[in-house]
This record gives C-alpha cells, sequence and structure tokens, in this order.
C-alpha cells in the first residue's frame, strides 16, 4: 500500500501584501487578549487598548483591577486578536491577526518605562487621565509568532521578525 500523500500546510509563508496587511492591522488601538488564569488553568480573553511601542513592539497599557493582569503577569504566554468585521459580508471573511507573545511589565521607573510611556500617549493621547494611577502598567508584548488570515483563501504564517524590525 503506498504511503499517503503528505499533507499540505494550508498556510502559506508571508508574502508583501501579507506583511503590509499584518502591518495594517497592527496600527489598530484595540485587541483581543487571551490569557491563561492562574488559578484554574483555563483560558480567558479581554479586549484591550492596543499600540505599538517606541521599538514596534505591540503594547499595551494595563490596571491591575483587570483579570488579564495577574494572569499574564503569572503566565506571560498570551495572544493577541487583532481585526474587526466590516458591516458587509460574511465575518470570516474579514482580515484578521492573532500574534504569539510573551507579556513583559516594563520596570517604572526607568528610561525604558519612561520612553515608552511618551510613545504610547502619543497615539493614546486619553490615557493621560489615568496613566500615571498606581494600578496601570505598560506591558510589552513581544511577538513570538503570527497567524494571519487575510480573507478566504489567504491564510499566511509570520515570524517576530515579519511584524517588528529587528527581533528574534
Amino acid at each position: 500500500m503506498p504511503d499517503p500523500a503528505p499533507k499540505r500546510d494550508p498556510l502559506a509563508p508571508a508574502d508583501a501584501a501579507a506583511l503590509t496587511l499584518a502591518r495594517d492591522l497592527m496600527a489598530l488601538q484595540h485587541a483581543a487578549l487571551a490569557w491563561t488564569d492562574p488559578e484554574t488553568g483555563t483560558p480567558g480573553i479581554s479586549r484591550i487598548a492596543f499600540g505599538l511601542g517606541p521599538t514596534g513592539v505591540p503594547m499595551t497599557l494595563m490596571s491591575s483591577l483587570t483579570p488579564h493582569f495577574g494572569a499574564v503577569r503569572a503566565h506571560p504566554p498570551c495572544a493577541i486578536l487583532l481585526g474587526e468585521p466590516g458591516e458587509k459580508g460574511d465575518p470570516l471573511t474579514h482580515p484578521r491577526l492573532m500574534i504569539r507573545a510573551e507579556a513583559r511589565f516594563l520596570d517604572c521607573p526607568s528610561d525604558e518605562y519612561r520612553a515608552a510611556r511618551a510613545h504610547w500617549l502619543t497615539g493614546h493621547p486619553k490615557s493621560t487621565l489615568y496613566i500615571d494611577f498606581a494600578d496601570f502598567a505598560l506591558v510589552e508584548l513581544a511577538v513570538k509568532s503570527a497567524l494571519l488570515n487575510g480573507g478566504f483563501g489567504k491564510a499566511f504564517r509570520l515570524t517576530a521578525r515579519d511584524l517588528v524590525p529587528g527581533a528574534g
């Protein structure tokens, strides 16, 4: 009996158009963050503010009053989903980007924190109202890998280097 044909990976390496689409999605200012509950080991998901730090690494501003704060502090591997369905058509045909990441809380005060804070406020000026509250922290979301679904039949694997200059 002949060996079955090897299964073809449905995800292609990213081409120039896929990289452009992924970077466009990374310009969104909100995302869904998937995390693991440290008490139960079960998954959770939260809507978060999203942006890119001064070096292009994704980041967020989190309050310790949220469940995802303690979760990613205890278990840093997480995932981010960027993209929104359009007003018309099948929601599954609209582009979306899933990023596997590792959360890292920035030390405050530090030069790195001050640079990230200033950069964050340029894209999220309303955060000025609460960024300096004691319960808030800036969290870098270091990209490990990503999957881009660019619409029907357009699925791509991306690396950290594809999304963040100088990564990986």
